[in-house]
């Protein structure tokens, strides 16, 4: 018999097991990828930022053909700044949850509760936590330093219980260093009530990203996932809300260049945020900014999406199990 993992979030996302798939953009997290997540019985996720209209509304089409499940799609403050027709279409198009990072969700909760929408926030601090509570959010997703892309400072066993405490009795997930059954197991014993997981899921059959990029990840030793800090001299920071964050992403030349060399050089040079722009739209991001966590260092396969939900949930189980047999 499959074993089973649920949680009162479980409910509120009318899913089976307490995983989501994070979302993340459009360097791994596509409709394959969420639609197989959702078909697991998680709650698969799609990338909304840095797509077009047309890319946005296929992506979502495309899963609703796929799944009869909920589903997520997944924006970021910055790009709702700029592109906020994205929000609308989403709405629009009936994405059973919406999900934001990297900044203040303003007035967007209650525009998503309007819509019949579940409205999920990530956040790196309690302060950020409590401003996501304030506003209106359903779920809260407490990001840890480990984590792949855009994160903050504080590490995710510090970080999820003052987060868990700070906005009870709304649900929250554990993002950050979770790529197995045993963190999934540490993340409810933290009082998270689920996980969020990103990295894991792109060395996945589905994740739209590269081989190389598989490959690498699946290399990798969890210190080679470095925080980049040089991202802020390439791309200053926009302002109304925005969460100071800075990507973790794999060790490259690129990296190394123009972090560890040469940063100041780096807010000065021209063409390098046409260069990382090109990139992503050429699916070669792996040559620049592979995002990707210090949970690395932890997976050794890829698998189909459906796989890493099974193995995740029994291994979750067994961990529980080992748990209540030493208070025995």
């Amino acid at each position: 018999m499959a074993a089973t993992l649920r949680t009162p979030v479980c409910g509120l996302l009318g899913v089976e097991h307490p995983i989501m798939q994070a979302g993340m953009g459009p360097f791994g997290s596509g409709a394959s990828l969420a639609a197989a997540v959702s078909n697991a019985g998680a709650l698969g996720s799609l990338g909304g930022a840095l797509r077009t209209s047309e890319e946005l509304r296929a992506g979502i089409t495309t899963i609703r053909e796929r799944t009869r499940r909920p589903f997520a799609v997944n924006f970021t403050q910055p790009w709702l700044q700029a592109h906020p027709g994205s929000f609308d279409l989403a709405l629009e198009l009936g994405a059973p949850v919406v999900s934001m990072a990297l900044g203040d969700p303003g007035e967007l909760p209650a525009r998503a509760h309007e819509a019949g929408v579940l409205f999920i926030q990530q956040v790196h601090s309690v302060r950020q936590a409590r401003l996501a509570a304030d506003r209106g959010a359903d779920v809260i997703i407490a990001q840890g330093a480990e984590a792949g892309g855009f994160g903050g400072t504080i590490s995710s066993f510090v970080l999820v219980p003052q987060v868990v405490d700070a906005v009870s009795p709304l649900p929250v997930l554990a993002a950050g260093g979770i790529a197995d059954g045993r963190g999934v197991a540490a993340a409810l014993a933290l009082g998270a009530q689920g996980v969020n997981m990103g990295t894991r899921f792109l060395a996945s059959a589905e994740a739209s990203i590269s081989d190389g990029w598989k490959q690498a990840l699946v290399a990798a030793e969890a210190e080679d996932a470095v925080k980049v800090e040089v991202w802020d001299d390439i791309f200053p920071k926009p302002a109304n809300g925005a969460f100071d964050v800075v990507p973790r992403a794999l060790r490259t030349p690129f990296i190394t260049k123009w972090q560890t060399d040469r940063p100041e050089a780096a807010r000065q040079a021209s063409g390098l945020q046409e260069d990382l722009a090109t990139g992503m739209r050429e699916g070669r991001m792996e040559q620049y900014v592979p995002f990707t966590g210090q949970s690395a260092g932890l997976i050794s396969s890829i698998l189909p999406a459906a796989m890493i939900v099974e193995q995740l949930v029994a291994e979750a189980a067994g961990a529980l199990k080992r748990m209540q047999e030493l208070d025995g």
